[in-house]
This record gives C-alpha cells, sequence and structure tokens, in this order.
C-alpha cells in the first residue's frame, strides 16, 4: 500500500568535481523507472549533440528574464554572460504526478531551492578527502593547475554550507555513493510527514 501520492524534490548538490553527475547516472541506472530528471534552462546556444528538452530548454535572453519576472523558476544564476534555471512549473507538474524528480545542482542554487521548497531532500555530495578532490579535478585534464587550486579553496568554503543541507553522502565508490542516496529515498517515503494525511484519511473511511 502506498501512503504518499505525491512526489519529491531530491536535491543532488556538492563542489565541483565531486562527481555529482556521475552519481546521478548511476542513481538513475538503479533507481531510473520511479526517478525523473530536472532539466534546466538556458540562454546558451546549444552545443553539437545536444537536444531540447534533454540537455537543457533552450530559450532567448528576453524570454529567461520575462520568467525572472513572472516568477516561474525555482532557482536561477548568471555565469559567463549567460543565465542558466530551473523551471518551476516544470518541478511542480512533475512532483503532483508523484514522481522522485532529481535536481543536480551547485551549492548557491540549492540554498534558494530549500527556501520554496520546503520539503525538498537535501543531499550534499562529499569527496572522500581533500586529496581525492584535487586528483578528480585534474583527470578531467581541462583546467590549469591555478585554477584547479581556486576551485579546491572554493569547495572548503561550500563545506561549510553542508549545515542546510538534511544528508551528507561521500562518494568513496560511485556505487556505493548511488545506493546510499536510494536508501535515503527510501527512509524519505516513510516519513510521518509525508504518509500521516493520508493514512489518517483511510482510517476514516467507512
Amino acid at each position: 500500500m502506498k501512503l504518499n501520492e505525491r512526489g519529491m524534490l531530491i536535491v543532488l548538490s556538492g563542489p565541483s568535481g565531486v562527481g555529482k553527475g556521475t552519481v546521478r547516472r548511476a542513481l538513475f541506472e538503479k533507481r531510473g523507472n520511479k526517478l525523473d530528471y530536472s532539466v534546466s534552462m538556458t540562454t546558451r546556444p546549444m552545443r553539437p549533440g545536444e537536444k531540447e528538452g534533454v540537455d537543457y530548454y533552450f530559450v532567448t535572453k528576453e524570454e529567461f528574464e520575462k520568467r525572472i519576472k513572472e516568477n516561474k523558476f525555482l532557482e536561477y544564476a548568471s555565469f559567463i554572460g549567460n543565465y542558466y534555471g530551473t523551471p518551476l512549473d516544470k518541478i511542480e507538474e512533475k512532483i503532483a504526478q508523484g514522481k522522485e524528480v532529481v535536481l543536480e545542482i551547485e551549492v548557491n542554487g540549492a540554498l534558494q531551492v530549500k527556501e520554496k521548497v520546503k520539503d525538498a531532500v537535501m543531499i550534499f555530495l562529499v569527496p572522500p578527502s581533500k586529496e581525492d578532490l584535487f586528483k578528480r579535478l585534474r583527470s578531467r585534464g581541462t583546467e590549469p593547475e591555478d585554477v584547479i587550486e581556486k576551485r579546491v579553496k572554493k569547495a572548503s568554503d561550500e563545506f561549510k554550507m553542508a549545515y542546510y543541507y538534511d544528508y551528507i553522502v561521500v562518494n568513496d565508490d560511485v556505487d556505493n555513493a548511488a545506493d546510499r542516496i536510494m536508501a535515503i529515498i527510501r527512509a524519505e517515503h516513510a516519513k510521518t510527514m509525508r504518509s500521516i494525511y493520508k493514512y489518517k484519511k483511510l482510517m476514516e473511511e467507512d
């Protein structure tokens, strides 16, 4: 018997290089039929191989700013001259359908989400060590050493924001991290606050 018919928003966050995307993909492989990925909206040009509505919703700057004024974003930010944001209507629609919606996002955006969705499940992904984070960033081979050092310094500041999250998951192994998140989701479904009203209604029926 399923007591909780409403879906939930799962916010997966953490510093750059911690492996959010890799863990999220592993999570979907394990629980994919029950999860829905939140696709962001952006004003940047579409890159080769990207698809509308799969990688991003691509819109003009004018359309994005119009949506900002109409309060249609769960969160948004500007980065290197382009906007990025999470469409609020898409999230609400999926949660109303009972779906578990995963939002993979940076720390600042995650805190915006927490303000608007009080029952969002906030998960902070961390590396097993500072040295491991350095190793992961270097393995990308896309940035010079000074940029990597800046990212690690930023990560140290972001770790302080972990107090605002519900759970901390160590990404020491991708499969283990995905399994821990699955356990969190199952536990969240069993929380009294998510089920008590539905159960109370069932008990009152003749």
